[in-house]
């Protein structure tokens, strides 16, 4: 039996979490049967989602969830795909995961209306006494390992433009096509989606959701790859405490 462990919808998205969203992608990519379950980040080590029960054994984080079924089927996200595309596709996920994902979370953890709507949710079971405390010290915690990895060096307005660089570059890769490399989704689609899908939320106030929409070719992706792989429904109610 294998559990995937996450989040269902939230903050008008699929879930509140690209990466759930990438494993949730992955898995049916990979023909996996999953049952859906709300994460608890203190019974995993890392302390993230998603992460994956499969037969007894926990795996963390979407890359190695990805990577355990792999081995277990015998088949890859790679296959059919050149070695040029293999390396496009890794270096699409990368730019996405790793800079603009980091843009959207700022954007909705950084900015105190988006989060007051949003992600003050996850707060909810924390007894009152000690809420604003554990809020405080994890957004302050967010803002040190921004200004460490250096995105949160930048001014506002320059965040925005480096997002705006990376979707005119997944715009740009599109194209007329129906997914980024070609007319059937592969790999690359999954982190690429789940990525902007989260930009694109009108839930928040934020100008992705303009930056996305002035590119024709997103929206209609975005729309594809959510009934592909995005469908309402399956995840079972999820009540935060």
């Amino acid at each position: 039996m294998t559990t995937l462990y996450g989040w269902g919808p939230m903050f008008d998205c699929p879930s509140p979490s690209p990466y759930v969203m990438k494993s949730e992608i992955q898995l049916q990519m990979l023909d996996i049967e999953f049952d859906r379950a709300f994460a608890d980040l203190d019974a995993v080590s890392k302390h993230k989602a998603p992460y994956v029960e499969d037969e007894g054994e926990i795996i963390q984080d979407s890359n190695f969830i990805r990577a355990h079924f792999e081995r277990k089927t015998g088949r890859s996200l790679n296959d059919g795909l050149t070695p040029r595309q293999q390396a496009l596709s890794w270096a699409l996920e990368r730019m996405v995961e790793g800079h603009l994902n980091a843009v959207m979370a700022g954007e909705r953890w950084l900015n105190d209306a988006n989060f007051e709507k949003g992600p003050t949710l996850f707060f909810a079971d924390v007894t009152e006494p000690q809420r604003q405390a554990v809020i405080d010290e994890i957004r302050e915690g967010m803002r040190k390992t921004r200004w460490e990895s250096g995105i949160g060096r930048h001014a506002h307005e320059e965040q925005l433009q480096l997002a705006a660089w990376d979707l005119a570059a997944i715009a740009a890769q599109l194209g007329e096509q129906a997914f980024l490399l070609g007319d059937e989704p592969t790999v690359a689609d999954a982190s690429v989606s789940a990525v902007l899908v989260s930009c694109a939320t009108p839930y928040f106030e934020t100008p992705l959701v303009d930056l996305v929409q002035s590119h024709s070719n997103l929206p209609g992706y975005i729309r594809r790859m959510k009934e592909c792989y995005l469908p309402e429904g399956v995840w079972p109610d999820l009540v935060m405490a």
